[in-house]
């Protein structure tokens, strides 16, 4: 595919992806080149608050409506918005014509510091050490924060180091994270050569 049909100059970098199980039922619209506008429904306070970060750093426009059967927990609700995500995501590279690919990012919040490095590989690969207490903030498990970004990269298709450099409020690492992983796709998704075609010597991603 060349800059005839792949050029993300000469198409929208969009998606809309819905997902209905037994436990959730999730409508997802993306926008890559968008303003940082968020408008996020997932019953999870903290979790909107998440996601809107993530939009508003990663400079896309995200809609999503999400019914989950939180009354058993945020676990199926959290997973299936990143499934979607990550969905999202990967129709919206479309085949990768011109982006960066790759993005580094240390991102700071107070006291906490984290590494976030992504490569659009088209090979999902996780590699998570980020130190978080047990507990809960604002009804989201601190765990779902792994949950999260393995259902998101398994669905992106791409390869996410997250590294806790520093810190010690779970809030504050959390935060970090989703702001850092915007500014990663922020940056990887950007088409820097719209004529340079795919930054694969494959030739594809």
């Amino acid at each position: 595919m060349g800059p005839s049909d792949g050029d993300t100059g000469q198409r929208r970098r969009s998606a809309l992806v819905e997902r209905e199980t037994t436990e959730t039922k999730i409508s997802l619209r993306l926008t890559l080149d968008g303003t940082g506008r968020a408008r996020v429904a997932t019953g999870i306070g903290f979790f909107d608050h998440m996601l809107e970060l993530l939009t508003r750093h990663g400079g896309f426009d995200l809609e999503v409506e999400a019914d989950g059967d939180l009354e058993t927990g945020p676990h199926h609700t959290v997973e299936d918005v990143a499934i979607c995500l990550g969905q999202a995501l990967e129709q919206a590279w479309g085949d990768k014509w011109g982006v960066s690919r790759y993005a580094s990012i240390h991102l700071p919040m107070d006291e906490a510091l984290v590494l976030v490095v992504l490569d659009l590989s088209g090979r999902p690969l996780l590699v998570s050490d980020v130190a978080l207490p047990p507990g809960s903030i604002g009804g989201f498990d601190t765990d779902l924060l792994q949950e999260f970004m393995q259902a998101l990269v398994n669905n992106a298709r791409v390869t996410l180091h997250v590294r806790s450099l520093s810190g010690t409020n779970a809030h504050h690492l959390v935060e970090a994270v989703f702001k850092g992983v915007g500014r990663a796709l922020a940056e990887a998704s950007r088409v820097s050569s719209p004529a340079g075609g795919v930054p694969s010597t494959k030739g594809m991603l």
